[in-house]
């Protein structure tokens, strides 16, 4: 290919679409589509999406400076030393030009005239999710507890019109949009969410009163779902948008509404056979992070030493075990015993963020996604991949839903896979008053080894209680490698900032794993391209 296919990738958080794209390869290996700028307000994703620009700076040829900064022997953030290596100079400069941390609705000159600096008179492809908060149905559901909360009033409502705003401009060929499925069924001022945004889409000038940049003309877009075909040209039931990412390779049970724009002047390119394709064989939980180091979790409010770690959660089969069989799970309790017995400190401890070399000689079964995970030049090194504290009171509850999972994933039929509020004995029950109301029914939950993992949300920042280990000996909720690998994020990946930014990142990013199989059709759908 003699010239790439620039994209914008606004809203980018750390980058997971981008990924996608910019790391799509062709038939001759090459990379068609080049991220010119992406846009991301956060400070501590935006270092990210930079360090991601930086590494992509070098094509194929990524230097060892970089791979000796994830192994621990340049720092603890590239700031330190990486950049200041004097012959990447003009890689550091190139990388911040590229990413921007800029907010949208706030800086939108600047913000236009570095698109246009980076588009010149070339067409562009358009990526980005807005912030989707205000449309979420966790968020919905607490905003609804707020006696003064309206969404009209949220600024996140409408975020999606400083999208818009840049496709009214800028006239991409095509444009993707991700979202929450939750948009599907929020109002505003009565009118259904998505159904407004897919007709603003439809015609962006029209919808925002803004003119295309000069020398570019106005078009309407076709609103296509990628993986339901159109049939007979009727416009699509806005459930056809939704992507079930398991179903795709990606190992998370992740759905999203995302939007697939095509330019009018080239939707007659579009064919059904350019779908999204199920796979045959769903990934799992443990296949895609069970080569990754054992480790021990922390304790929090208490001496965190590994021999005091043991001595706590060994308390269970006295405090615990007794009280799971009377409440009529003899068989979790009997599992509980099984492993409090095996319980040793694993020889990683709790990790590091940087320079943690893998111990573990468990491999990833070989697959499309292995290969797209794994780096040989990591040399075993695995990076973000640190355990959290927690109170030992929490511990208990992990390593009795850990082994509730094991003892369903055994044949035994509990009724649900990770134990909810009402099957908690008095002795695991937390200190809230509402925690057998309904309402947080599901507040500790194992990811089941063995089935693609629940949806990872910027909530894992919080307490890590929805994403248990499925391996009670490690008695722990994930790392952000064990969150990122679970969102396909390559292993090669840094997130900077602190272990509770980068949880964030993850969970707010798009699986860059779908992002590439995305990319393919969009490359497709390109003129003289294939």
């Amino acid at each position: 290919m003699s010239k790439s296919i620039k994209v914008i990738d606004l809203f980018s958080g750390p980058g997971g679409l981008g990924e996608g794209f910019s790391a799509f390869e062709d038939k001759n290996g090459e990379y068609p589509f080049k991220i010119v700028t992406s846009i991301e307000k956060d400070i501590s994703a935006h270092r990210t999406l930079k360090l991601r620009a930086f590494y992509r700076s070098f094509n194929k040829t990524v230097p060892d400076e970089y791979y000796d900064f994830l192994k621990g022997k340049l720092g603890d953030t590239p700031e330190d030393k990486l950049y200041q290596t004097q012959n990447l100079s003009s890689h550091v400069q190139q990388s911040e030009r590229e990413a921007r941390c800029l907010t949208l609705g706030e800086d939108n000159l600047e913000i236009e005239k570095t698109i246009q600096e980076a588009l010149g008179v070339d067409e562009c492809i358009l990526i980005g999710g807005p912030p989707c908060q205000a449309y979420s149905l966790v968020g919905r559901a607490r905003n609804a507890n707020k006696g003064t909360y309206r969404i009209e009033e949220d600024h996140r409502s409408t975020l999606y019109k400083e999208y818009l705003n840049v496709i009214a401009r800028f006239q991409p060929l095509m444009f993707v949009m991700e979202n929450v499925k939750g948009m599907l069924s929020a109002k505003l001022d009565g009118i259904n969410v998505f159904e407004s945004i897919r007709g603003d889409l439809q015609n962006p000038s029209k919808a925002s009163k803004i003119k295309p940049a000069k020398g570019r003309k106005r078009h309407e877009y076709h609103i296509v779902s990628l993986v339901h075909p159109i049939g007979n040209g009727e416009q699509q039931d806005p459930h056809d948008f939704i992507i079930d990412s398991e179903t795709l390779g990606i190992p998370q049970q992740r759905h999203r509404v995302i939007l697939l724009g095509i330019r009018a002047d080239i939707a007659s390119n579009w064919d059904d056979s350019f779908l999204l394709s199920p796979v045959s064989h769903r990934e799992s939980v443990e296949n895609v992070i069970g080569d990754l180091p054992v480790l021990r979790s922390g304790l929090s409010k208490e001496k965190n030493t590994d021999m005091h770690w043991i001595k706590s959660i060994k308390k269970m089969q006295s405090q615990v075990v007794p009280g799971v069989a009377k409440f009529g799970f003899p068989s979790v309790a009997n599992k509980i015993s099984s492993y409090l017995e095996q319980l040793s400190i694993p020889a990683d401890g709790q990790g590091r963020n940087l320079g943690l070399i893998n111990s573990n000689l468990n491999p990833m079964r070989p697959s499309d996604l292995s290969r797209w995970l794994l780096d040989e030049r990591l040399e075993s090194h695995v990076c973000n991949h640190d355990t959290r504290g927690h109170m030992v009171s929490d511990l208990h509850r992990y390593f009795f839903c850990s082994s509730w999972g094991k003892v369903v994933e055994e044949g035994e039929d509990l009724g649900t896979f990770s134990p909810r509020a009402k099957h908690f004995p008095k002795a695991l029950i937390p200190n809230h008053a509402n925690f057998k109301s309904g309402k947080f029914a599901d507040r500790f939950r194992v990811q089941i080894g063995s089935q693609p993992g629940k949806t990872v949300t910027c909530h894992i920042s919080k307490d890590g209680h929805a994403f248990i280990h499925y391996d009670p000996l490690q008695c722990r909720s994930f790392t952000v490698r064990e969150a990122a690998r679970i969102q396909t994020f390559p292993d090669n990946y840094f997130f900077v900032g602190t272990r509770t930014d980068q949880y964030i990142q993850v969970g707010n990013a798009v699986p860059p794993f779908l992002a590439n199989k995305i990319a393919r059709i969009v490359l497709k759908l390109l003129p003289l391209q294939g």
